[in-house]
């Protein structure tokens, strides 16, 4: 995907100025002793941030820094990132569905689940659809759902976008928009992004999109 939406309020007015990777880490490595560092190890994240190398980043900064506020929060979303690598159990999630009731990944184990973390405000997410759709009535009939997460904050809206999207398979929602329950424990601070689970509930594959999405489907369908 060449479009994915930031919407990480902290740290948006950096992502005004073009810079590297490498750049970031001569910046970080140049100013230990600053807690603005931390926002720019966020950066060298991005999109599908490696929590290794985000880790082992931090772990540079002056003591004073990693134990600050910002730097326990930081090491939070870390640790939440570290917990839904591939391989690992993902954590469980139950909201509401559109009809007001409650829902969760625990009630469609025993499929291949999509988990596809996206709001009806976000444009990226919206122009991912299509590809999901596809995907959807290709492998929906081979054990293989998707569960739709949506960061919204107005039901209406929500609904909307699932009608007008055609978005035929199971959607949750606590309506918190970032502050979304599933935000902390899966470390979310941008969407869309998705997380595969195979049958045992484990993670087998983390922002698939496409082609992408197709090519694992075959593979493990």
């Amino acid at each position: 995907m060449k479009k994915i939406l930031f919407l990480l309020l902290s740290i948006a007015p950096y992502f005004l100025f073009a810079q590297s990777k490498e750049d970031l880490i001569k910046e970080i490595k140049a100013n230990p002793t600053q807690i603005e560092t931390i926002k720019l190890i966020q950066r060298v994240g991005g999109y599908d941030p490696n929590y290794k190398e985000m880790e082992a980043l931090f772990k540079t900064l002056d003591k004073t820094v990693r134990k600050s506020n910002e730097g326990k929060i930081f090491q939070r979303y870390l640790k939440s990132l570290s917990n839904v690598t591939i391989g690992k159990k993902a954590p469980g999630i139950t909201q509401f569905d559109l009809e007001g009731n409650p829902y969760g990944l625990q009630d469609l184990k025993g499929k291949y689940v999509l988990i596809d973390f996206w709001a009806s405000w976000c444009p990226p997410c919206r122009a991912e659809n299509p590809n999901l759709v596809a995907a959807y009535s290709e492998f929906k009939d081979q054990n293989f759902e998707i569960l739709g997460v949506s960061f919204d904050k107005d039901l209406d809206s929500w609904k909307k976008a699932i009608a007008d999207d055609n978005l035929t398979w199971k959607h949750i929602s606590d309506l918190q928009y970032w502050n979304n329950g599933a935000a902390i424990p899966y470390g979310i601070k941008a969407i869309p992004q998705n997380v595969l689970v195979d049958p045992n509930g484990i993670i087998i594959g983390r922002n698939l999109h496409g082609d992408n999405l197709k090519k694992k489907l075959k593979e493990v369908l």
